[in-house]
């Protein structure tokens, strides 16, 4: 269960680094000053950091079956998910404004791009993919920090 653990994180961490890198690229620490993101970075960060410290200490769990390191993972898994559901709660109006918006014109296009949200560029099934991994290896850390399933 622990290699399933690893493998659901790291495929987790791979939708996270690609919406990080979407929210980067399309200017979300920019429109931090003018308030058009609606993802604050200390949260964009802090949670990409929590995850990729607690992928770590999973990892060296792996390799060397301390149960101590297990919990470790877990208990830095808690406000990685907290985090993230605060990200979706802000994420979610932003995405259905882009639901039912109609696309810019061609000639203000740049324009209109500047004034979007960053996130407003996150695909739908990345996001819930990264949430159902996300949730996958949050159970899947606590049972086998339980001991269900062996190690």
């Amino acid at each position: 269960m622990d290699i399933a653990a690893l493998i659901t994180w790291v495929v987790t961490a791979l939708g996270g680094f690609y919406m990080l890198g979407t929210w980067i690229r399309r200017g979300g620490i920019r429109q931090q000053q003018s308030g058009t993101s609606r993802l604050p970075a200390p949260v964009v960060f802090g949670h990409f950091a929590l995850a990729a410290i607690g992928l770590v200490v999973w990892i060296i769990y792996v390799v060397a079956d301390r149960n101590a390191l297990a919990w470790t993972a877990f208990g830095l898994l808690l406000p990685v998910a907290l985090l993230g559901f605060v990200m979706l709660a802000r994420w979610i109006p932003v995405y259905r404004d882009r639901a039912a918006g109609a696309p810019p014109a061609a000639t203000v296009a740049q324009a209109a791009e500047e004034a979007l949200p960053a996130e407003r560029h996150f695909p739908l099934p990345v996001v819930l993919a990264h949430g159902l991994f996300a949730v996958v290896t949050l159970v899947l850390v606590l049972l086998t920090a339980l001991g269900i399933g062996g190690s």
